[in-house]
């Protein structure tokens, strides 16, 4: 079993004839590229899986990071890299009741958080054995955030290490969708702990009533047999 596998996504992969290489090879680390993150995750075999915007340098420095950080603390399911770009960082984000997610500061300490930069982010094979699958029916940014939370009701806690940084080649133009990210949280944190989102986002709150029975479905199966106690809920929370 390999240590790594690095999932790479973004728009480069929809140009017709665009052939993707791998910045580099190594016998411990395998390389998938394309949209379709779930393809990735079902032929990945190793312990932890990299999911990464094309935007993002993966190398060797970050993979050996990422490496020490996971012996660090082997009982953390997730790692939120910050990513660095030009002079500025960007952070993982804890829930906020208000506009769904909050960045932490750039000087924040270790703690777990709720969701990584969409940029990139490590789950490790045990969680994502219990999660499963990426919901395709939300955009890849927001999927990410909603499999993060789906990941806490499968016992997984997400962690962020300052000194844990990928580098950025150029920002990448990542717009938040309102639809997707109410569906996300109402799946995993229902409807009270989402009002306060939907009383601000009215045309989200709208497209979740329109869909509510698909939706429902969906929030019943993430959150069957949660392992999520609401003092950590509180603990990634604003």
């Amino acid at each position: 079993m390999r240590q790594f596998d690095v999932i790479v996504w973004g728009s480069k992969f929809d140009e017709p004839g665009f052939t993707p290489t791998p910045p580099f090879t190594d016998a411990a680390l395998g390389w998938f590229f394309g949209n379709d993150v779930n393809e990735g995750l079902e032929k990945s075999d190793a312990e932890w899986i990299v999911i990464s915007h094309e935007s993002m340098n993966i190398d060797r420095d970050f993979l050996n990071d990422l490496a020490q950080a996971i012996s660090g603390f082997p009982m953390v399911d997730a790692f939120a890299p910050r990513v660095h770009c030009g002079e500025s960082f960007k952070g993982a984000s804890i829930l906020d009741s208000k506009t769904g997610f909050k960045r932490i500061s750039d000087n924040a300490p270790l703690r777990f958080v709720a969701a990584p930069c969409p940029e990139i982010v490590a789950f490790s094979r045990r969680i994502i054995q219990r999660t499963g699958r990426i919901d395709t029916d939300l955009p890849l940014t927001e999927a990410i955030a909603d499999y993060s939370l789906r990941m806490l009701h499968a016992g997984g806690k997400m962690f962020s290490i300052p000194y844990l940084v990928a580098r950025q080649g150029e920002p990448a133009p990542l717009e938040q969708d309102e639809n997707a990210l109410l569906v996300s949280l109402f799946k995993s944190l229902g409807f009270w702990k989402s009002f306060k989102f939907m009383v601000r986002h009215p045309a989200a709150t709208r497209n979740l009533i329109k869909n509510r029975k698909k939706i429902i479905e969906k929030r019943d199966s993430a959150i069957l047999l949660s392992k999520l106690r609401p003092n950590f809920l509180k603990e990634i929370s604003k």
